[in-house]
């Protein structure tokens, strides 16, 4: 569904060139549910904005639903959907109205874009708020009325750039909701950004991990996490000299990535702590290491960034960018 070789964009800033997106090589296969993660500037925006058409790209090539973004974009757009982070409908025209102008728009005759219309408002629950102006819409109304109109066509691929920001946790998880079911319906590859790592784990099948314009991770998102990031187990011990050969016995633990030592703290970081917990702790009472507390928690996609980058996604989120390339 989507191939790129090559794929740059930089961006002239104050008299100095802005790699952006650095030679992003892509392969998506239809059907799939991809997350793009990554802090602002990382490149996720601009890289869509060149998938979509709406950005040329600086140089390397890109095939979207079969169609080159430089040589054929009209194709790419009549087969794609897409949703940015700003509202796509007028807020003084009426929902219904926004979505048969947009059917029209791409070709659709009135009767069928009347139809399928119908069929989204009822299937996004919008049926009874087709004829109220859309100003007049709550934040995660106005949200599914934009999903609708990038639907409105069956688009083959649908982008969503960070989909649910500023919403409420219900509003969020209702969306997605919504997303999923009517990609299990249309079939649509779907492709998205986001800032809320947990949409990411839950929702991609697929998530790339995008950082300075490059793809540092793919894979899915149980992979990432047991192959970089691993399952982190914390002991506390009695007294510095139990914490030194906790930790020791914890090295020899197989599977494990890491072990570190701080007063009476361990934490190791392993695969499959579930099981290794259980013979660590009977390893440690065998030679009467005392241990106090014990706690194993998974790991998360922030714990595979920091591995990746030695910073947390979440910390490099929040930071202001500075760039004109975007998120």
């Amino acid at each position: 569904m989507i191939h790129t070789r090559g794929l740059t964009r930089s961006f002239r800033v104050k008299g100095e060139t802005v790699e952006a997106v650095r030679g992003l090589d892509l392969d998506i296969e239809a059907g799939s549910v991809v997350a793009f993660l990554g802090p602002n500037g990382a490149g996720k925006s601009t890289t869509l904005r060149m998938l979509t058409t709406l950005l040329p790209p600086t140089s390397g090539t890109a095939v979207v639903a079969g169609h080159d973004v430089l040589t054929d974009p009209s194709g790419v757009r009549n087969r794609i959907g897409c949703l940015g982070q700003g509202n796509s409908a007028g807020s003084n025209f009426r929902a219904s109205d926004e979505l048969i102008a947009q059917g029209r728009a791409y070709g659709l005759s009135r009767a069928k874009a009347r139809a399928r219309a119908e069929r989204l408002l009822t299937a996004l629950e919008l049926d009874g708020l087709a004829k109220r102006t859309v100003g007049t819409l709550s934040g995660g109304q106005r949200r599914r009325l934009d999903i609708a109109m990038a639907l409105v066509h069956e688009p083959e691929l649908l982008f969503l750039d960070e989909p649910t920001t500023g919403l409420d946790p219900h509003s969020r998880a209702h969306i997605w909701e919504h997303v999923l079911r009517l990609h299990k319906e249309f079939g649509a590859t779907i492709v998205f950004t986001t800032h809320y790592l947990e949409e990411a784990d839950l929702r991609a099948r697929r998530v790339m991990v995008v950082d300075h314009g490059r793809v540092i991770a793919d894979d899915p998102p149980e992979k990432l996490k047991a192959d970089l990031a691993g399952d982190r187990i914390t002991l506390g011990t009695a007294d510095r000299a139990d914490t030194e050969r906790a930790a020791e016995l914890a090295r020899a633990l197989p599977t494990v990535h890491e072990v570190t030592a701080e007063d009476t703290e361990v934490r190791v970081r392993t695969l499959h702590g579930d099981t290794q917990l259980p013979a660590l702790l009977r390893n440690l009472e065998a030679v009467g290491v005392r241990v106090r507390t014990a706690r194993l928690s998974r790991p998360t996609l922030d714990d595979v960034f920091l591995s990746l980058t030695g910073r947390t996604l979440r910390e490099s989120a929040d930071a202001p960018t500075t760039t004109r390339g975007g998120a």
